[in-house]
């Protein structure tokens, strides 16, 4: 008989942990399915990060015409370019951060930036008169360079990623743009919508944050792995 100490009961231990999980996603997704209806008009690679989200979430309204999400025409397409070239994935707050799957970061090769905690952009932010948020996405200039910037939090972090793009200093690959709150969330997602020189993925009004944006990259980044040929070829 195997004891807690030996590593077959660790590995089966493991193993039905992550079946029992699968499982519960499993069911989960049907139920979305289910009472999402007609998926709403969302094409075949934008529902299963609308699904994720409302998985995320428990929040139909991401769906709906509350809180519905609002894809650029080739969001998905320049997200997997990116991946393909191995991109930085920068984030508003450590929040998003911590919620964005590194195992798929590592199986992919996507490096990561995040200085709402720098010690340098809150003296620069004092200085400049400016928020962290700001001042953070300004240090990121170089890692948005062809990456995908998840904003999932604060709103002038969104407002200051447009400017960059508009004065030519930042050139992503695609902005996540999902900022919560009653202050001027609503409005900057509106701004992101009506760009067209950057590929974006937002939604309407007030509701967000950092489990709606982590879930929209871990998406994307899952969508990536079954579509590329060596998922395909280890199936």
């Amino acid at each position: 008989m195997s004891s807690p100490n030996d590593g077959s009961f660790g590995t089966a231990a493991s193993r039905d942990m992550l079946e029992r999980a699968f499982d519960i996603e499993k069911k989960s997704f049907e139920i979305i399915d289910r009472e999402a209806g007609n998926h709403h008009g969302y094409g075949k690679l934008e529902w299963p990060i609308v699904r994720r989200v409302i998985h995320a979430t428990a929040d139909f309204d991401f769906a709906g015409e509350k809180g519905r999400m609002l894809f650029h025409r080739r969001a998905v397409e320049s997200a997997f370019s990116a991946i393909k070239n191995r991109c930085t994935i920068v984030t508003d707050v450590d929040m998003v951060l911590a919620a964005i799957n590194k195992k798929s970061l590592a199986d992919l090769g996507l490096r990561t930036a995040c200085y709402i905690s720098d010690a340098q952009v809150a003296e620069q932010s004092k200085k400049a008169g400016k928020t962290r948020s700001e001042m953070a996405m300004r240090r990121a200039a170089g890692d948005m360079q062809g990456g995908i910037v998840v904003v999932g939090n604060a709103p002038t972090a969104l407002y200051e990623v447009i400017k960059m793009v508009r004065e030519g200093v930042a050139r992503p690959a695609l902005i996540v743009g999902v900022p919560v709150g009653f202050v001027s969330a609503a409005e900057s997602k509106e701004e992101l919508a009506r760009m067209d020189e950057v590929p974006f993925i937002t939604n309407v009004g007030r509701k967000g944050g950092s489990p709606a944006a982590s879930s929209i990259v871990n998406a994307i980044m899952l969508l990536y792995k079954a579509s590329s040929p060596s998922s395909q070829s280890s199936a």
